[in-house]
């Protein structure tokens, strides 16, 4: 199962720099804004967003907020040019931040938090499958207790 990664920034530069980085790791989108990034979301499998904070219209973590509900399972991190504790807070109580870094990035960081990260959000999707079908089998058991 291919899990894509999506990177917001309004930054054209970012944006290219981290598809340069990290095109042949992983399958990367980019978006300049966060309804951009939406759209992508609602077309692709997105294991890992990462979002810039600092963005006109709406920031990072309005962004990762809006989309908890659509997409509870996808894996959130931060990354910003500016180290401030209110944004941190905001994005771990409000965004669900899994990762909260600061701009610029080493690549072999991010590449060991993005790997990480995916690596978490399978396991999410596996324990909630495994869930329905344990949910599957305890309702044939029930109709079979019924049968007898």
């Amino acid at each position: 199962m291919a899990v894509g990664v999506l990177y917001v920034d309004d930054e054209v530069n970012n944006l290219n720099s981290f598809k340069a980085a990290f095109r042949h790791d992983f399958d990367v989108f980019t978006a300049i804004s966060a309804k951009e990034g939406r759209k992508i979301l609602d077309a692709t499998e997105i294991g890992v967003i990462i979002t810039d904070h600092r963005m006109p219209v709406m920031t990072g973590i309005e962004f990762l907020e809006s989309i908890i509900q659509a997409y509870p399972d996808t894996i959130r991190i931060l990354l910003t040019g500016f180290a401030d504790i209110n944004a941190v807070m905001d994005a771990i109580n409000r965004g669900h931040v899994y990762k909260y870094l600061v701009k610029p990035w080493q690549n072999d960081e991010l590449k060991m938090y993005i790997i990480n990260a995916i690596e978490i959000y399978k396991l999410r999707r596996e324990n909630k499958d495994l869930a329905a079908k344990l949910r599957l089998a305890h309702a044939e058991i029930e109709t079979l207790k019924k049968l007898m």
